[in-house]
């Protein structure tokens, strides 16, 4: 059975690897390249974003919840694999697949605020499911990702994210497994209950706190290594293209096996595509009032979590003497030897705090998600909400103390469907998100400030969520 699943787990990721990017790819040729012409408009955007009214949160609070998933063991250890696996030049496939990633988290996020709904407490809820309902017409389109992003982030990712930290504390402070999962619980369930606005408030606090203390500690590091940094963004760029391993006989492989790690990385890191961060996107009241405002503030989500956080970890490997293909030092274990070597025997103990700010954050991010898609199941119902939390916290105690890589790649399977329900609804839904940033781009030449006007749209009629967007002037 293990290797049914992994065979199917393996066949799946295969392919899907290049759809995302190909999808991607489209997005961008048909956004008039919108990561690379408006990259400036990304930051100017966050203005206003601590605006938010009784129905959502803000525009900040939706970047740092999605960042708060996005953000996880991934750019710790995923990174460091990565470079084992691929070499220096994966890094290189990891920031274009983020680049051109952006304009898939552009199109998911704009749609999702565009078909938001409010639920029966008066608070915005939407996401692919939402947009699959409205949009598409297909209910049970999205009650099949609703299924699918359930098992994967309500379950299956917050269990794995419990055992990184259980393992991370165990190394570095000799706590034992389960004392770990039983405290990670009791925090994640007074946060979990406190809804999705206490989850906002949380990762509006915690998750910058988390960003900036690693940028500073890789601040630290460049700074001791700058007369190095040259070299390493040159090897990052020749390995890319197998001018380091030209004479070694393999350059085609090589070249792929740094394509592959690093664009199959990177989307699992910044999760551009996939589904999980228009669930967040879609609560946010954003500023300009307008749908595409989000899609903008998504974008740089993917830009923060790849482009500056996975570089700080590959700054910090690249940097030191630890890399060395072939020794078996790989993951966790590679970044915690890189920032040793560079800081002393305080780099196990930050990478070991790193780890359980960046996984815990996203054990209440990916609930968020799971809640959302819940809500879309069940509507609003008390009773089996309170069992769903119940049935999460479990989840963290035994990912804590279980040996899991069955669950991960259960988990991944469920993520690789999740995916292929999104990007057809994307696909069909194009041309409204496309519809989308042309109008907000038009009234920002203008001189004016971009607002959704549903009369623009007739096209829409009956799709959108009444006493939404009606009153938006």
């Amino acid at each position: 059975m293990e290797n049914i699943i992994n065979s199917l787990s393996d066949l799946l990721w295969g392919q899907l690897v290049y759809v995302l990017l190909a999808v991607g790819i489209y997005f961008t040729l048909r956004l008039g390249l919108i990561q690379f012409r408006h990259f400036g408009h990304m930051f100017s955007v966050m203005k206003n974003s601590t605006k938010s009214d009784a129905a959502g949160i803000s525009s900040f609070q939706a970047l740092c919840t999605g960042l708060a998933a996005r953000v996880g063991t991934g750019n710790i250890a995923g990174v460091a694999v990565a470079i084992y696996l691929g070499g220096p030049g994966a890094i290189f496939w990891m920031w274009l697949i983020a680049m051109i990633g952006m304009a898939s988290a552009f199109v998911e996020s704009s749609l999702a605020q565009l078909y938001k709904i409010k639920d029966d407490e008066g608070s915005y809820r939407g996401g692919p499911a939402y947009y699959m309902e409205k949009g598409l017409g297909q209910r049970w389109m999205g009650i099949l990702f609703s299924l699918f992003l359930i098992a994967c982030f309500g379950l299956a990712f917050n269990g794995v994210q419990a055992n990184s930290i259980s393992a991370a504390m165990l190394n570095a402070f000799d706590v034992p497994k389960w004392i770990t999962g039983v405290g990670l619980a009791m925090i994640s369930g007074i946060i979990i209950f406190g809804g999705l606005r206490g989850i906002a408030r949380f990762s509006e606090l915690v998750v910058p706190f988390m960003a900036v203390a690693y940028l500073l500690i890789a601040a630290v590091v460049v700074g001791m290594n700058a007369e190095k940094l040259p070299d390493v963004i040159m090897m990052i760029v020749r390995s890319a293209f197998g001018v380091e391993q030209a004479g070694a006989g393999a350059l085609g492989y090589t070249i792929a096996q740094a394509m592959l790690n690093g664009i199959k990385r990177g989307l699992f890191s910044n999760e551009a595509g996939m589904g999980s961060a228009p669930n967040t996107a879609a609560t946010a009241s954003p500023y300009p009032p307008h749908p595409a405002s989000q899609g903008y503030v998504q974008m740089m989500g993917v830009f923060i979590d790849t482009i500056v956080i996975c570089t700080c970890t590959a700054f910090i490997v690249l940097l030191s003497n630890q890399y060395a293909p072939g020794n078996g030092v790989t993951g966790i274990n590679l970044t915690q030897a890189a920032l040793s070597e560079h800081i002393g025997n305080f780099g196990n103990t930050f990478i070991a705090l790193a780890v359980f700010f960046f996984a815990f954050t996203s054990i209440v991010a990916n609930y968020a998600y799971a809640e959302n898609n819940l809500v879309f199941l069940e509507h609003n119902h008390p009773s089996r909400l309170a069992i769903f939390r119940l049935c999460v916290l479990a989840m963290v105690i035994w990912g804590a103390v279980a040996d899991l890589p069955i669950v991960w790649t259960l988990a991944d399977i469920s993520m690789a469907f999740m995916i292929i329900t999104n990007v057809i609804a994307l696909l069909l839904l194009s041309n409204t998100a496309i519809k989308l940033a042309k109008d907000y781009n038009q009234q920002r030449k203008e001189g004016k400030l971009p607002t959704f006007d549903a009369n623009q749209y007739p096209e829409l009629k009956g799709k959108i969520e009444p006493g939404v967007w009606d009153n938006n002037n």
